[in-house]
């Protein structure tokens, strides 16, 4: 049994609900799931007991913060074993600008996303943060030209 089996219709309401808006207060999420605040209360703890939810957080504006240059930026590692691997995620874990890295498959091993002021501020943390990590053979960025779709969540089938 997979953990989304153990979900009822009204578990994933409350959960789409929340991944909409996660100020909803009990009151309001039981309006629309048609249940009293209790039970819902009751649901909510559940599903943050159980890891459904992770975390509650804020979505910022880039722009109004002067981090609206967006970077996807491709690491190749000199060598692929586990202690340079290691070192790698251990040291972009500490870079705030990386707001997203993913380990790949394919030609790179790493994928991260980073948010900048602009090209300069983006050359500087080049030059003076990522190129000096030493498992780094190579970093490719693309530069985002526009935003067309960014989807919060993960989309929850009723």
């Amino acid at each position: 049994m997979s953990p989304i089996d153990k979900l009822d219709k009204t578990d994933l309401q409350i959960l789409r609900l929340m991944q909409q808006n996660a100020r909803l207060t009990i009151k309001e999420l039981g309006q629309e799931v048609n249940l009293s605040s209790t039970p819902v209360y009751e649901r909510l703890k559940r599903l943050e007991r159980d890891g459904y939810i992770k975390k509650y957080v804020a979505l910022l504006d880039e722009e109004k913060l002067n981090q609206g240059f967006i970077v996807f930026c491709t690491v190749k590692l000199r060598q692929a074993s586990l202690q340079r691997a290691q070192e790698f995620v251990d040291t972009i874990r500490q870079i705030p600008q990386v707001t997203e890295c993913y380990n790949i498959s394919g030609r790179y091993d790493y994928l991260m996303k980073i948010h900048a002021a602009n090209m300069k501020d983006y050359q500087q943390l080049i030059l003076n943060v990522l190129g000096s990590i030493d498992s780094v053979a190579s970093l490719e960025s693309t530069f985002v030209m526009d935003e067309v779709k960014n989807e919060i969540g993960v989309a929850i089938q009723i």
